[in-house]
């Protein structure tokens, strides 16, 4: 009789120390869980999109750069870079017709007030020109330098509302987890069967 009591005894106590280290496991699998969430959690990054939008306006391109957004560097650079060709194209004809203007001009000029000094620096090519034309092309050039630069501004305006917008938009949620279904069902109000469409957020 003493020998099954003291069989019973020994199972119970191994019982016992037996379940100990299961509780114990899973309060350590509970706590990785937690840990792992809470660093998921903090290494998610926000995006500012005011700080995107005053780094795009400090120089274009740093605010793609801050969402993340690489691929559009080259879109941005190539549109301010090409925009700045034009410009500094249109610049240099606009100073050479001038000059070419101003000099034929003073060169037409009766003998008392003539001075040829500066006709002979005129570019070959616009020599043929008359003063009719070389004034009605200054003004061409001169138009088409105010337009380079106002479409320069505007590109480097919408430099600034793209890295803006991107980072707004970094914060809607668009894992997975979003669901748009057609689900059939009972409808308590109108008392009938239907189609409801579902959207999950989760």
């Amino acid at each position: 009789m003493k020998a099954l009591y003291t069989l019973i005894f020994l199972f119970s106590i191994t019982r016992v120390y037996s379940q100990e280290p299961v509780k114990d496991s899973l309060k350590v699998d509970t706590v990785r869980t937690n840990t792992l969430q809470q660093d998921t959690t903090a290494k998610k990054r926000v995006y500012n999109p005011k700080v995107a939008a005053t780094r795009s306006a400090i120089l274009p391109g740093l605010g793609q750069i801050y969402n993340r957004k690489y691929w559009k560097l080259p879109i941005v650079y190539g549109a301010l870079g090409t925009t700045a060709g034009v410009f500094v194209y249109n610049l240099k004809n606009y100073k050479d017709l001038k000059f070419a203007y101003a000099a034929k001009y003073k060169a037409s000029l009766p003998p008392p007030q003539r001075d040829s000094t500066d006709y002979f620096k005129i570019r070959p090519e616009l020599e043929p020109l008359s003063l009719e034309s070389l004034r009605f092309n200054r003004d061409q050039f001169r138009r088409n330098l105010d337009y380079s630069v106002l479409v320069f501004l505007v590109l480097w305006g919408l430099n600034v509302v793209d890295a803006a917008v991107d980072a707004h938009l970094k914060a809607f949620d668009v894992s997975p987890d979003l669901s748009l279904y057609i689900k059939p069902g009972h409808s308590e109000m109108a008392g009938t069967n239907g189609i409801s469409l579902v959207l999950t957020l989760r």
